[in-house]
């Protein structure tokens, strides 16, 4: 795990700069630093100590490639041997050297065969091409600036800040996706001509041009198998995953929390130290689970409580690390299970990716939860969404507007926020609104003949998996500089996941249902059959305390806020969800946490630390 950078075209300053670009990153490698640097480019690179501690220094260099990379080949192994018996000779152990030699006998298409979490970029010095790829799913970050006349690449957006071509402005364009979605979809971010490398993607940047090409989608299988079949096959994959996430030269220890998804990857891979977090309301505590777990299990638990107080104090601290704004509270629990895990470890495995996979949010329990209403005609139920979209949003008004619509027509992931008509009555411009389609692109469209839990699946994949679970799953742990590794987000386990039938993802009674059966066998505690929680904070109880409600209703009165925001309404907001005349908590809390990222990027008093 590291962290990497670079720009286009470099003059005299590019030692400095890059420096000064690598330290603003320093936190995602603090064991090592290495620059690349000629007349056309410069690559730096900052390094956390995994695989091959003494010879796996970066930027790596072989005849005329050089890379920087982030990231993990859990394949390496495999690779390394092929590429040596069709001639290649390496000089280290570490997966790195696998990029190089891989390039050089597949070109480009190197990428399809990496099963791992990367970002990285390869320099070509014959050629002046530089070569940047993603990984399959999005699991390590690659950000990039670019105007037609520089390029500049990251693994965190603050590392552009340091560069003197670089600009910084605000892109309010997006300001309506993240308000509905709770982030910004698709490649644009909050900083104008800063865009994410998508997952599955890579581009080709020579003579100031970018070329841009997708290496991998994701498509669902129809191989349907019976239930036991598809239990041996997810048993047997898991721990296939699980084997090859343990590759490691330090100490991999794991987080933790009461529910299945943790509780499987601990129960397979045994590690000496587990840790969870929890608060002093025990609706939203963890740890009396977790620590049932490991004991059964005979392996260490360290937890912590949170505070309200620390909780409200890291906030600032965590936009920053974040880069772009979020209002998932679970940000803030993973800034300081990291914290926890940080004085013991390197690297600690997580259970992201099981939900999106394997079918474990309720909303794709849509088709069943409709009940009687869902074997109305759908023309009727159309005419009723349609006629409901005038009225206010009243408790079943979105039950009839949702069941009156295709799944493509609709829906905008698991945790939608501000509806449209919402946006329209609270932003002052709505000359950028983006319609339905513009949000959800072609995702719905490369789906064929998807049932409509996959098209949820599809979607939440290419939207709030990328750039809500993983992105603050990246960000939080490389805070503390260790590296998290996702065993359920594999290509091999996605190929199995693929296959399920609906039935075996969801029912009436259940989510991730032969997950559950799979896990059922190695979990020595009844954590597999638990409800998801998903790192839960009391935040609406908190908003209608007054110390945090003084901190909110601060946040909604900054100039940024009056100047984008009707703030009169928010308030309003604010006020009836503290008399509990309303819950607005999540959609006040999305503004809030806007108002604090604004600040820590673009207010005067902030620009120290940013």
């Amino acid at each position: 795990m590291c962290g990497i950078v670079g720009f286009a075209p470099v003059n005299e300053n590019a030692p400095e700069v890059l420096k000064k670009m690598m330290e603003r990153i320093a936190h995602r490698g603090p064991d090592g630093e290495g620059q690349y640097i000629d007349e056309n480019v410069a690559l730096g690179h900052r390094r956390l100590s995994i695989i091959d501690l003494a010879g796996g220094n970066q930027p790596m260099k072989t005849n005329h490639l050089v890379v920087v990379f982030n990231g993990e080949i859990y394949n390496y192994l495999e690779l390394r041997k092929e590429l040596e018996e069709k001639g290649h000779h390496f000089k280290t152990n570490s997966d790195t050297e696998v990029l190089l030699h891989g390039f050089e006998e597949y070109r480009y298409d190197i990428v399809n065969y990496l099963r791992g979490m990367f970002a990285f970029a390869l320099y070509d010095t014959s050629t002046h091409e530089l070569f940047c790829a993603r990984d399959h799913f999005g699991i390590k970050p690659f950000y990039y600036y670019y105007d037609k006349e520089h390029l500049l690449f990251g693994s965190e957006i603050k590392s552009f800040l340091d560069h003197p071509d670089f600009k910084k402005e605000l892109n309010t364009d997006v300001l309506d996706i993240y308000l509905k979605m709770n982030f910004v979809s698709g490649e644009n971010t909050f900083f104008k001509n800063v865009k994410q490398l998508l997952p599955g993607h890579y581009f080709i940047y020579k003579d100031q041009k970018i070329e841009m090409k997708r290496y991998y989608s994701i498509q669902f299988a129809d191989q349907y198998k019976s239930h036991q079949e598809m239990v041996e096959a997810i048993d047997q994959i898991m721990k296939d995953s699980v084997k090859h996430h343990l590759l490691a030269d330090v100490e991999v220890g794991s987080f933790l929390s009461s529910g299945i998804d943790s509780s499987y990857l601990v129960s397979l891979a045994r590690p000496q130290h587990t840790y969870t977090v929890g608060y002093n309301d025990e609706r939203y505590n963890e740890i009396g689970y977790a620590k049932d777990l490991t004991q059964q299990l005979g392996i260490e638990n360290k937890s912590k409580i949170i505070s309200k107080e620390e909780y409200l104090n890291v906030l600032p601290k965590i936009m920053y690390h974040l880069d772009e704004p979020t209002a998932d509270p679970a940000a803030v629990a993973l800034y300081f299970v990291s914290e926890l895990a940080s004085h013991d470890v390197k690297v600690v495995l997580s259970g992201e990716g099981a939900d999106e996979f394997f079918g474990g949010y309720n909303t794709y329990r849509g088709d069943i939860d409709s009940g009687f209403y869902g074997k109305i005609p759908f023309g009727i139920r159309h005419l009723i969404s349609k006629i409901c979209k005038h009225l206010p949003t009243v408790k079943g008004i979105p039950f009839l507007i949702r069941n009156g619509e295709r799944v493509e027509d609709y829906y905008v992931g698991v945790n939608p926020v501000f509806s449209e008509n919402d946006c329209k009555h609270l932003l002052r411009d709505t000359s950028h609104f983006h319609s339905h389609q513009e949000i959800v692109g072609d995702i719905f469209q490369n789906q064929g003949h998807a049932t409509n839990i996959q098209k949820r699946q599809a979607f939440d994949l290419q939207t709030w998996f990328i750039k809500d679970i993983l992105q603050k799953g990246d960000k939080m742990t490389m805070a503390h500089s260790i590296e998290s590794r996702v065993p359920f987000t594999d290509k091999e386990v996605f190929h199995v996941a693929s296959m399920l039938k609906d039935n075996q993802k969801v029912t009436p009674e259940n989510t991730k249902v032969l997950l559950r059966e799979a896990a059922r066998k190695v979990i020595p505690n009844e954590a597999y059959k638990k409800k998801k929680l998903g790192f839960p904070v009391p935040l609406r109880e908190w908003m209608r305390e007054e110390d945090l409600y003084q901190k909110v209703y601060a946040g909604l009165q900054t100039p940024i806020i009056k100047k984008l925001f009707d703030d009169q309404k928010l308030i309003s907001m604010l006020e009836d969800h503290k008399n509990q005349k309303h819950d607005y908590y999540k959609k006040i809390w999305t503004v809030y946490c806007f108002s604090l990222w604004h600040q820590v990027f673009f207010a005067e008093e902030y620009e120290n630390q940013a």
